[in-house]
């Protein structure tokens, strides 16, 4: 069964960390860009950061979380990470993974929750 499944949303205090995972199966995985996208209340789904294929580790971030978070991928383990630094109440959103090759896969998300 192809499919994504994310972890690791939760409630934190502004300026705290989280580390979130996309765990994915029945495809090719090394061969797809894999993304991370966020959906706050009201609003659009907008695209936070992407790494590349093929092991060029090549990655890019929004404006608004540069400097912030990090995405990485670990093939082996067909495992896309979201480390989140320096968290704000605007990071509040359901945050979703979507791989993108041959086919397009989307994940069913999760919650994170910025708030003191």
């Amino acid at each position: 069964q192809v499919q994504l499944v994310e972890s690791g949303g939760n409630l934190v205090q502004p300026g705290g960390s989280l580390r979130l995972s996309c765990a994915a199966s029945g495809f090719t995985f090394s061969s797809y860009a894999v993304s991370w996208y966020r959906q706050a209340p009201g609003k659009e789904r907008e695209l936070v950061a992407t790494i590349f294929s093929f092991g060029s580790g090549r990655t890019s971030y929004a404006d608004s979380v540069k400097g912030r978070f990090t995405i990485s991928r670990e093939n082996a383990n067909h495992t896309v990470y979201l480390q989140m630094n320096s968290l704000k109440p605007e990071d509040t959103a359901v945050y979703y993974c979507h791989a993108q090759g041959l086919r397009i896969v989307w994940g069913q998300g999760t919650q994170v929750t910025v708030s003191s």
